[in-house]
């Protein structure tokens, strides 16, 4: 009989099956959530990756940004904790903790609050005022909506209509 197939599932809310047992990524977060507290820092998120390889990246920051340091001291206790708890089950995996760098995802109302005032990317799920595509300043979120100045006119869009958002760099 064959290998069972491999599966994994982006919802950090959802058990990720894998021939070698179920690992559930609520508790892998709620882990990854401790550490970060302990050492000051935001959880970000956590993603699963399988690939060529399996991979665990977990993004974290703080105010005026993530050094070396905070990230080794996370990934040194959250290992620890993994290996411990047997959170990640089956064969090696890379434990990989990073910032979530200067074009990082937008996903929580939180997200839009925090960095209104900066230049955003937006791919929506249904056209808002024509577009499906916005590029613009977040110009504050109040009620699940996203407001964007595209320019000096101000774009209402509903935080359900996102389907995928990024902080643009700027030099």
């Amino acid at each position: 009989m064959g290998a069972s197939p491999l599966f994994c599932c982006d919802s950090p809310t959802r058990f990720v099956a894998l021939r070698f047992g179920k690992m559930d990524l609520e508790k892998i977060r709620a882990a990854a959530e401790r550490v970060a507290r302990s050492e000051g820092v935001e959880l970000v998120d956590v993603e699963w990756k399988i690939g060529r390889q399996r991979f665990l990246r977990v993004y974290i920051d703080k105010p005026g940004g993530i050094s070396h340091r905070d990230c080794e001291l996370v990934s040194q206790q959250l290992g620890v904790i993994l290996d411990v708890e047997d959170l990640v089950p089956g064969p090696q995996y890379i434990l990989e903790v990073s910032s979530p760098g200067l074009d990082r995802k937008l996903r929580t109302p939180a997200d839009y609050q925090r960095f209104t005032g900066r230049l955003a990317r937006l791919v929506l799920n249904e056209p808002v005022e024509g577009a499906s595509f916005l590029q613009g300043r977040l110009a504050g979120f109040a009620e699940d909506v996203v407001q964007v100045d595209l320019g000096g006119r101000i774009v209402s869009v509903p935080l359900a209509q996102i389907r995928k958002a990024n902080l643009v760099v700027e030099f």
